[in-house]
């Protein structure tokens, strides 16, 4: 594959070429060359040239940096400011906006990409489905893949061989073998793929990339953006979704993401905790787009979002695309020869029959896990050898880069469990295993931890050879009890006081805030003031000066305000020095 060179004006910049690698869809590489200014948006233009895709709006292109986290390329910085690793890159081509419709897609090449996404997203355990809807698009992929069942060319158990869900039951395979031998005989690949993408769309978890987090209560739960909302998985049950007209701000602090909507006709904030502040900024980039796009009428329409309710606080950021229903009206004036859609067979998939080989081998023999999805996931036991957990992202970049089979580049685990006795049970979103850092939750303290602080009193130490209670007086251990008393008092109030300021963060971050608001404000008065009296007093005759001093408003606050203020303060200085003068 011929590289591409991305060249600048500037000579500088010619002299500082930089390699990178863009994973497409199919698992096919496209590599390129570019400098230190080339602007994400040319990037993605080029792989989407490469394609001759005009319906290019869907797509982007993501990356992992060396945390582990993952982000989304942004099309008007530099590539190269955006990365945090060490060059050569290597990028994934990827689905970002997932169409409302599938029918609306004009061109049988856009709707083979998002077939692709979608055949990675039932392979990575992300779309969760029924048994019967997971053999019908199990089907139509055997049919857009293999073509009409032939005896000759489809042997008994032909479908055991090609792996497409990371559980994949006998059951389930005789379903689909059912199917595809019975009714889609006549379907061309094109149609096969359209339909896979009607029937995908209508699931729960279409277009969901799920994002780990803890609830307020300290549940793991899996956000998810979608075409319709907000929505929240826990195991295999959705347990919030709030539509793009209902939630009315997304913001984060730290390592917790709000969500402020309306539900029931009630406003409500719900709090969610993810493992970084990396993964938190994210997630919420993730939700304002997301939002921006599904949204609005018009790109026209959409305002730079803060990640604070405090000017001078939190991240500012703008959704720069268009619009999803900008992007149905382009599609529909489209006018040109569909290109030729260049289609790879199962066999020549390296995410499927030998990464699906590679998979069941692993998770056989794994059984330890570490914490969090963009460290590395767990790879639960098996369940007497029939259920298999696929954790989507147990690798990184850098052993994508040494093992290409094993590119598992999407956050969350999903977990198939649709037992042959229940033909209908629903593939579930597996329990993942992480912990929040302490600075997320209360930090705990021991028994007596906050009553340690405050018993340092002298009086704890009394209990010396010649001092105990017993040889006081009455008058004596009259006053001590009392002293006593007050001490707990006043250990209750400072403890009460010390747990208010310690657990209230919102408090905090107003005093924060309020002490932020109070400097800036001195400042700008240790500035405005000190050029207020050079206007007002001193003969200065530079050109700015006097154009300020010529303004109608300048001169009327001279005449009206500060002339008759200062002879005000001239006469009460006058009248305090000749009170002191004369006594």
């Amino acid at each position: 594959m011929k590289m591409l060179r991305f060249r600048s004006s500037s000579i500088k910049s010619l002299s500082q070429e930089i390699q990178c690698t863009v994973r497409l869809l199919d698992d096919t590489e496209l590599p390129c060359i570019i400098q230190r200014d080339t602007k994400g948006q040319i990037l993605i233009e080029h792989v989407c040239n490469h394609f001759s895709l005009l319906e290019k709006d869907y797509f982007a292109i993501r990356f992992v940096d060396p945390e582990r986290q993952r982000h989304w390329l942004e099309p008007n910085k530099s590539v190269v400011k955006q990365m945090k690793s060490q060059p050569p890159y290597t990028m994934c081509f990827r689905v970002k906006f997932y169409p409302r419709e599938p029918m609306k897609v004009k061109e049988e090449l856009t709707r083979y990409l998002l077939y692709l996404q979608i055949k990675r997203d039932i392979f990575h355990g992300r779309l969760l489905c029924s048994l019967s809807d997971a053999a019908s698009l199990g089907a139509y992929t055997l049919q857009a893949e293999l073509g009409d069942y032939e005896p000759h060319e489809h042997p008994e158990g032909y479908v055991g061989e090609i792996k497409l869900f990371p559980k994949q039951t006998q059951k389930l395979e005789r379903k689909m073998e059912q199917i595809h031998k019975n009714e889609l005989r006549g379907q061309n690949a094109a149609v096969a793929e359209l339909n896979l993408l009607q029937k995908a769309h209508t699931l729960e978890t279409y277009g969901v990339d799920p994002h780990p987090c803890k609830d307020s209560s300290g549940a793991t739960a899996f956000i998810g953006f979608t075409a319709t909302g907000f929505v929240v998985f826990q195991g295999n049950k959705r347990i919030q979704l709030l539509r793009w007209f209902d939630v009315s701000k997304l913001k984060f602090d730290g390592k917790t993401f709000y969500v402020h909507g309306v539900q029931k006709e009630k406003k409500i904030v719900l709090t969610y905790h993810t493992s970084t502040p990396a993964a938190c900024k994210h997630l919420w980039k993730c939700g304002v787009e997301n939002q921006a796009f599904y949204k609005y009428e018009k790109s026209s329409q959409i305002k730079t979002v803060s990640s604070s309710n405090i000017f001078f606080k939190g991240r500012r950021f703008r959704f720069s695309g268009r619009v999803a229903k900008e992007v149905i009206e382009a599609s529909t004036k489209i006018q040109r020869t569909p290109p030729e859609v260049h289609r790879s067979t199962l066999a020549q998939s390296r995410s499927y029959y030998s990464l699906s080989k590679q998979l069941i081998t692993n998770a056989e023999t794994t059984k330890s896990c570490l914490p969090f999805p963009d460290e590395s996931e767990e790879q639960p036991p098996m369940d007497g050898g029939e259920q298999l957990t696929l954790n989507d992202q147990s690798t990184s970049e850098e052993e994508k880069e040494k093992e290409p089979q094993n590119e598992k580049d999407e956050i969350g685990e999903f977990k198939c469990e649709s037992e042959e006795e229940n033909s209908d049970e629903a593939l579930t979103i597996s329990e993942q295993v992480y912990n929040p850092s302490a600075s997320v939750l209360p930090t705990p303290v021991e028994d007596g931890g906050i009553d340690l602080l405050f018993n340092s009193h002298p009086l704890g130490n009394q209990r010396d050879e010649g001092g105990s209670y017993d040889e006081l007086d009455a008058n004596e251990t009259a006053l001590l009890i009392a002293k006593e008393e007050e001490v707990k008092e006043v250990k209750q109030v400072l403890t009460s006081n010390f747990e208010l300021l310690t657990s209230n963060k919102h408090l905090n971050a107003m005093a924060k805030c309020f002490v932020k608001l109070l400097l800036v404000g001195l400042g700008l008065m240790l500035f405005a003031f000190p050029l207020l009296l050079v206007l007002l007093e001193s003969d200065i005759d530079a050109s700015f000066l006097r154009e300020i001093r010529q303004t109608p408003e300048f001169e009327q606050f001279h005449n009206e305000y500060y002339c008759p203020l200062r002879q005000w303060l001239a006469c009460k200085v006058y009248y305090i020095l000749d009170k002191l003068g004369s006594s």
